[in-house]
């Protein structure tokens, strides 16, 4: 037998001693090595939730910023070129006589502005204007300008016997249960074999405040709010964003005033 075991021996060989330790090393280190990239997976992911995390933060204070300095950066950009415009009228005359000073033209325009206006608001002035419309209306294509730009410019007067908005109003339109933000520019009677009703001529802005449509709405089917003429303005520039958040017509806000000094009134004897 012992001789057997020897010719076995001799057949296959048996590995050294280094060579079975290298073996039950690397047969004991497949555990760790199987854990490795586990750890190293893990790591990454938290890394990249980490830097997701910072993208968003950043981005969010970004948009934030640029919300607040948007509408400062518009109102800088517009105020600055409006007062460049306004200077650009008198100050060549200015740089003719050798005054070279920012702003002083811009301060003559709105004189010269005022001045105006003073003479205009005068009987002498009211003439002078009557005699130019009268030449202006003789000229084909400039008239229809003139008479378009006055009726803008009469709308945000401060003058409500001129041809302007008269008040505001809000009709159902296009369909029951929508409604629409207008103007109630002027009043018509419209006669017909059931009598007479009177309907009211309501603009509606479609695009800001020179274009828009024209409807014939009765006075009954008009909601008059509290609001002026010049928020409606400020409304229909705004696309809506500075309308109140409660709206009162007129009529609930008559009967709520006559309910309140009907409390507090004196009783009749």
């Amino acid at each position: 037998m012992a001789s057997r075991e020897r010719d076995l021996e001799r057949l296959i060989p048996v590995p050294p001693k280094q060579i079975q330790e290298s073996i039950s090393t690397n047969g004991g280190s497949n555990s760790s090595a199987s854990a490795a990239p586990s750890a190293i997976i893990s790591h990454s992911s938290g890394k990249e939730a980490f830097s997701k995390l910072i993208r968003s933060w950043a981005w969010k204070k970004f948009i934030t910023g640029s919300v607040i300095l948007l509408p400062i950066a518009i109102t800088f950009c517009v105020t600055w070129w409006f007062i460049r415009f306004v200077d650009s009228f008198f100050s060549p005359i200015y740089a003719l006589l050798g005054i070279n000073v920012f702003g002083l033209g811009f301060v003559t325009s709105l004189t010269f502005i005022f001045l105006v206006g003073v003479f205009m608001s005068s009987w002498l002035g009211a003439s002078v204007l009557s005699l130019g419309e009268w030449f202006i209306n003789k000229m084909p294509f400039v008239s229809y300008i003139y008479s378009a730009s006055k009726q803008i410019s009469a709308a945000i007067s401060s003058d409500q016997k001129s041809n302007a908005f008269k008040e505001v109003a809000i009709i159902r339109h296009p369909r029951n249960g929508e409604y629409a933000f207008g103007f109630i520019t002027s009043t018509v009677l419209l006669r017909g074999n059931l009598g007479t009703e009177e309907l009211c001529c309501v603009y509606v802005p479609t695009n800001h405040l020179y274009l828009g449509d024209i409807y014939l709405v009765s006075s009954k089917d008009v909601m008059r709010p509290n609001l002026s003429v010049r928020e409606g303005i400020e409304i229909v520039i705004s696309g809506g964003m500075s309308i109140p958040e409660i709206i009162t017509t007129l009529e609930e806000a008559q009967v709520n005033d006559a309910a309140r000094l009907g409390k507090y009134g004196v009783p009749q004897v």
